[in-house]
């Protein structure tokens, strides 16, 4: 029980601990969580027991989800055979495989994080019928590309020892029926650096050398587990924290760690659950690795309307609690959450985190909704370190190189680690459920969309007029620091109105700076920048100078992207100025 001089951040942390969530680490080492499979399933059978036995309210819901599992895949030459892995949701092959001579497309080292998603390989190679044999991992956007010039199958050579698993298709989520074109339509296969480069001496010395491909998976409809945990507050409203339980292999690095800590963040607030303002729901997500997202997409199409109305907010938790992973220099917030992460992050660490804008990945499949989320993964390896070790960058398991392999095992978890980032996951929860009115700065979402629009504008070399959203965007400047300023003299009872505007400023802000599609859509899983839809002023200088005879139709279009985002703006100045 909280004393009554005793704040809820304190009596939280004063209660956290891991044992009970490394007990799930430990169960989890020993499953293989394919989602749809036996061993998912006991993960969730798992999770729900748990819930039952802290006295947690719970639904396990069990949607059909659309799914690629892939099977194995080798890459053959001179009698040399690699194994290697296919993506999900590549094409498989014939049972006699894929031949056809290769070519070799160089693509630079992946740098960072932010990177991993681009498509770095070079551009002019003439591909049309080979296999293109590149470097990297199989992203969505890379194999577009190819797959558009005509490969007929691709060969990617990851940069370590072990192959990675992955999944290529751009379709987030359960692809709908104007999605399924765009699914990948060739064999794509990943092999190791070592193998990889023995492929590409080859092909150096003999650019005719014929290459044969096998890969096999299974797709279909599968059948899936999704445990939902509600903690009831002082209001209907609520914050969701979310991560998924599906691994490639046992994946205790990803997200094994993530799925103890949504464990642990349910003890802990449901512990406290009489001193909340607002409620809590923590949810495991099946179908992220084999799905593009299917499970936390599923659950934003079944209750869209519930999310539109009632979510504050949503927190991601991916890879925390990693074994050596001190830093905090790719956390990913939204810019309105500014403060709060920091602040987490400083309270109970000592350690200044080092910002990045969200990338289009990690469950973050809210945004055309409108959801305010912060965090993805959390704590990592520091950069230096990694350096010395050799790591390149991956997109889990704290910076360690085991992410998506087979050696992602008990080793790659540390409970010092967890311990760490499960108080700033309480922390930064705690201070949105205890909050008198939302601890979101709008102004900040709004200036990275002011510098955004001035980067577009240059772009646009004076062919599209940006004076309307001009005008709107400065009164939306002017709206929003007149809010804060009544916001922070507020008087009693006013608290609620100020709060309902915040969630109504994310509805209208959020989509627009981070989705290109219409609300209750899913965008692909490609890179999206600030103010997506003004994206296409990056084209005209290229159309100008190229395709003199598209650039009427592209203006055309800006125009109306133009009008779109500068609506938006004034939408959220309604919003601001409602208030008393």
């Amino acid at each position: 029980m909280l004393r009554p001089d005793e704040s809820l951040e304190a009596t939280l942390l004063a209660d956290l601990s891991v044992e009970r969530g490394w007990r799930l680490v430990e169960r989890f080492a020993a499953l293989v969580r394919e989602s749809g499979m036996p061993d998912e399933h006991a993960a969730a059978d798992y999770v729900a027991a748990e819930l039952d036995e802290l006295g947690i309210p719970y639904e396990v819901f069990e949607p059909e989800l659309y799914l690629s599992l892939p099977r194995g895949a080798t890459v053959a030459w001179d009698g040399r055979e690699a194994r290697g892995k296919p993506p999900s949701f590549a094409a498989p092959t014939p049972a006699a495989g894929l031949t056809a001579g290769a070519v070799h497309v160089p693509a630079p080292p992946v740098g960072s994080l932010l990177a991993l998603f681009d498509d770095l390989a070079e551009r002019g190679a003439e591909v049309a019928g080979k296999i293109v044999v590149t470097d990297g991992y199989p992203m969505p956007a890379a194999v577009r590309r190819f797959e558009g010039a005509g490969a007929v199958g691709q060969v990617y050579v990851n940069p370590g020892e072990n192959v990675h698993w992955g999944i290529c298709t751009p379709i987030w989520g359960t692809p709908s029926d104007d999605d399924l074109d765009s699914r990948p339509r060739t064999p794509v296969v990943a092999v190791s650096r070592p193998d990889g480069e023995a492929l590409v001496r080859r092909l150096q010395a003999a650019p005719a050398t014929p290459v044969t491909l096998h890969a096999a998976l299974e797709e279909g409809w599968y059948r899936c587990k999704l445990p939902v945990a509600t903690i009831r507050g002082g209001s209907d409203d609520f914050l969701l924290v979310h991560g998924h339980y599906d691994s490639w292999d046992v994946g205790v690095g990803d997200n094994a760690v993530g799925d103890a800590t949504l464990l642990e963040l349910a003890r802990l607030f449901h512990g406290a659950r009489r001193r909340l303002r607002r409620s809590l729901k923590v949810a495991w997500w099946p179908g992220h690795s084999t799905g593009r997202y299917a499970g936390s997409t599923w659950f934003a199409d079944e209750f869209a309307l519930e999310l539109d109305r009632r979510c504050v907010a949503a927190v991601n938790v991916d890879s925390p609690g990693c074994a050596g992973a001190t830093a905090f220099e790719d956390v990913m917030w939204m810019a309105e959450a500014d403060a709060l992460c920091r602040g987490a992050i400083a309270d109970r660490t000592g350690k200044q985190a080092v910002h990045r804008r969200p990338i289009r990945a990690g469950d973050y499949s809210f945004n055309q909704i409108g959801l305010t989320s912060f965090f993805m993964l959390l704590s990592n390896i520091p950069r230096a370190r990694r350096d010395e070790l050799g790591y390149y960058p991956v997109g889990g398991c704290g910076g360690n190189v085991a992410w998506h392999t087979e050696d992602d095992r008990l080793p790659i978890a540390d409970r010092d680690v967890l311990r760490q980032d499960l108080a700033v996951y309480a922390t930064a929860i705690a201070r949105v459920l205890d909050a008198d009115v939302l601890p979101f700065d709008h102004r900040a979402a709004v200036a990275e969309m002011a510098a955004a629009v001035d980067g577009y504008e240059q772009a646009a070399a004076g062919l599209v007029d940006f004076g309307v959203l001009r005008a709107e965007l400065d009164g939306l400047s002017a709206a929003l620091d007149d809010f804060y300023a009544r916001l922070a003299v507020r008087r009693p009872g006013e608290s609620a109105a100020f709060d309902e505007a915040l969630k109504d400023l994310a509805r209208v802000l959020v989509p627009i700076n981070y989705a290109r599609g219409g609300r209750f859509t899913h965008d692909p899983a490609l890179a999206l920048g600030v103010l997506p839809a003004l994206a296409d002023a990056g084209k005209v200088a290229l159309y100008r100078d190229q395709s003199p005879e598209r650039l009427p139709f592209l203006l055309a279009g800006l125009r109306r992207e133009v009008n779109r985002v500068a609506h938006a703006f004034r939408e959220a100045v309604r919003v601001a100025c409602r208030c008393p």
